[in-house]
């Protein structure tokens, strides 16, 4: 048995199109939303406790940090609809049941105070004793962004796939059968620790390629059988979803040149993401123009951390931040936003310009993002949006004859 879980874990790695592979291991974008939607869940529980959380998903705080989960590739799609407000249900009961909404805050509080195993189930435990309706372990997906060493992540995948391989039947809406799923997901992991990971999205990968049919096993080969027209569709879906991100990335990576060549020519000094020094463009290295080290003085060393993530930044000779720019391909407009006014609450008050850089396509969706009621407050930084195709075409133009920074202004779009 032990060589049969060794082999399944081993396929699942070397699978180029595995979700280890594209969502796990080389994805940027996975590393980045852990500060995101922990910043976000701040945000939620300050609403519920000055009042301001509204009555509907639709548009409230939590609305962006469920989003952000929900973009992280395939594993958390449709993680979404388990706080959608339903009226007619009256569920989940977090919306219009002000003690039921209290009781969240607080338990997402305390969740994020502690780092505590014992403390963290209590509190799981509390919760599902408050019998919320509506409020199942789809939270699991919130508490995995928070401690994903101790939570792994759940939704009908993973708990197909991980049915169908200990012969278990866990069912989906229960906070009890969650924390039973989670003790022999930890031992198992335990168990191939070498070959998976601490950080329980590995695993929860593991059951998701299972519980979609990707991953065949003797458990789920009759299943797979029958449906082996579903499961050619999501080879396909995925072959598809693995071509997009590889042309998205290159488009990423020319944004990042363009802004790096036009950022230099007037005379800023350049920092490009410490993940994608190694990308390359025009034969070019982005680390090649980048400041090898990027000097942050009274920052917090996790604050830091995520600027330095940052797509790219401009620089003066003094080290103060000009300019932060945020190239965003398919992925969460939301984060996006989220980072850039991340970076803007460090800076006090400095003058700095933000900037959103999208492709054309999706225009209508940042301005609808921008102009969100969450986004509309006197704390917020000013972001203006840049389109591909402007930058593209203008960049040389503005080298030539630009001077500082406000040559942006001849192509960015302020909201």
């Amino acid at each position: 048995m032990q060589n049969f879980f060794q082999k399944l874990i081993e396929n699942y790695r070397a699978d180029v199109e595995s979700v280890y592979q594209t969502w796990f291991i080389n994805n940027d974008e996975r590393l980045k939303a852990f500060r995101t939607i922990r910043k976000g869940i701040m945000e939620v529980i300050e609403e519920i406790e000055n009042n301001h959380f509204g009555n509907d998903f639709k548009g409230s705080s939590l609305e962006v940090v469920v989003t952000a989960i929900a973009e992280q590739k395939q594993v958390f799609q449709g993680a979404a609809h388990a706080f959608f407000w339903k009226p007619k249900l009256r569920i989940p009961d977090i919306y219009e049941n002000e003690e039921n909404k209290k009781s969240f805050a607080r338990f997402l509080n305390n969740c994020l105070q502690t780092t505590n195993e014992n403390q963290l189930i209590e509190e799981v435990i509390k919760l599902h004793e408050k019998n919320i309706k509506g409020l199942g372990p789809a939270v699991g997906n919130i508490l995995y962004f928070l401690h994903p060493t101790i939570f792994p992540p759940f939704n009908t995948a993973i708990v197909n796939g991980f049915n169908a391989l200990f012969n278990e039947k866990v069912k989906l809406g229960s906070w009890m059968e969650y924390l039973r799923m989670r003790e022999i997901i930890l031992d198992y992991n335990k168990d191939y620790s070498p070959l998976l990971s601490k950080d329980l999205g590995a695993i929860g990968g593991l059951f998701f390629e299972i519980g979609i049919g990707r991953l065949v096993i003797k458990e789920n080969h009759e299943l797979i059988l029958k449906q082996i027209d579903k499961r050619e569709k999501t080879n396909q879906k995925r072959h598809l979803e693995v071509i997009n991100d590889v042309i998205e990335n290159n488009d990423h990576t020319e944004m990042q040149y363009h802004l790096s060549k036009l950022g230099r020519s007037l005379g800023y000094h350049v920092w490009i993401a410490r993940n994608d020094h190694k990308r390359e463009w025009n034969n070019q290295k982005l680390g090649e123009s980048s400041l090898r080290q990027l000097e942050l003085h009274d920052i917090p060393p996790q604050v830091k951390d995520t600027i330095s993530l940052i797509d790219v930044l401009w620089l003066d000779k003094d080290g103060k931040i000009i300019c932060a720019f945020e190239v965003e391909k398919s992925t969460s407009i939301y984060s996006g936003i989220l980072r850039l006014y991340d970076l803007a609450l460090t800076m006090n008050g400095q003058d700095c310009r933000f900037y959103l850089v999208a492709p054309n396509k999706r225009e209508k969706e940042i301005k609808a993002q921008l102009l969100r009621p969450s986004f509309q407050h006197n704390q917020m930084c000013r972001i203006s949006y840049i389109l591909f195709s402007d930058l593209r075409c203008d960049c040389d133009a503005m080298c030539k004859f630009g001077t500082d920074s406000s040559v942006l202004d001849k192509i960015s779009i302020g909201i």
